[in-house]
């Protein structure tokens, strides 16, 4: 009998995968990234517990082209500054990716708040232009010139934290009495990247936030720009499990994962399947 594709496949394959998986060489990103000082109260209201506001209220919004061979990649980060038992780190809203590759292991492994959208980055002479976008509505844009070189930092270790979790298949969403909103204990994730930098660039410019229902990163608006950089990057990472989190206390952020939090309930229309 032919191979059947969605049959299983062998323990040998299924380790054959992973080693694979484990070996990627350096894959370099051209990348714009821009910093705020936010309001303080507005990031303190997007963080679950037990992520707390760090000394600043920071806003990092971070733009990608990634060189994939043969696969090119728009990838996208909003995240507002945050700590954890000690750890200092950045706690992601939206992560914009162009391909449903880039998606999987993100979501399903880290729990990345990872979505399709649009995401650009062009660069013409010294003028420098990078967009997140989805349904349409452009709500991110940063633009501006390259005004210099600036030194290569050393290799860095940087920290995001992701909650991991499945909404409950009986709907169970109050809180309440046995419902927790999930079908299992949710998870907060560490996840260490060790970045190297070949290449940065000052860019002397702004951002540029724009209303979405679906992405309302405009409640975070730019107070102080501490600044804008382009740059050619590399990193790798690894995630840890390191608590399990109250359900009732997630539960009234897990709108930010979905454009239509009602949809967690909904299940198949009848007569869909």
């Amino acid at each position: 009998m032919a191979r059947v594709g969605y049959g299983a496949r062998t323990w040998a394959e299924i380790a054959a995968a992973r080693t694979a998986g484990s070996r990627l060489p350096d894959i370099w990103s051209t990348g714009v990234v821009a910093v705020w000082e936010s309001d303080p109260d507005a990031v303190a209201a997007v963080l679950p517990p037990p992520l707390k506001p760090t000394g600043r209220p920071l806003v990092r919004v971070n733009i990608s082209k990634v060189d994939l061979p043969g696969y090119p990649l728009g990838a996208g980060s909003f995240a507002v500054a945050a700590a954890h038992d000690g750890v200092e780190g950045w706690y992601p809203l939206v992560m914009p990716m162009t391909h449903e590759r880039a998606l999987v292991g993100g979501r399903e492994v880290f729990g990345e708040p990872k979505k399709l959208g649009e995401v650009t980055v062009e660069r013409e002479g010294l003028v420098v232009r990078a967009a997140l976008a989805r349904h349409g509505i452009e709500f991110v844009e940063v633009r501006g010139a390259v005004s210099g070189p600036l030194p290569l930092p050393e290799p860095t270790r940087k920290t995001d934290f992701y909650f991991k979790f499945l909404p409950a298949v009986d709907g169970s969403g109050d809180g309440s009495g046995d419902g927790s909103g999930f079908d299992a204990g949710p998870v907060l994730v560490h996840c260490v990247r060790n970045e190297k930098v070949r290449k940065l660039e000052r860019i002397t410019g702004d951002v540029v936030l724009r209303e979405s229902m679906y992405d309302p990163v405009a409640d975070l608006p730019v107070r102080e720009l501490l600044g804008i950089t382009i740059s050619e990057k590399t990193t790798d990472q690894k995630g840890t499990v390191v608590e399990r989190v109250d359900p009732r206390a997630l539960l009234p952020y897990i709108h930010q994962r979905y454009d239509d939090p009602r949809q967690i309930h909904d299940g198949p229309p009848q007569g869909s399947v």
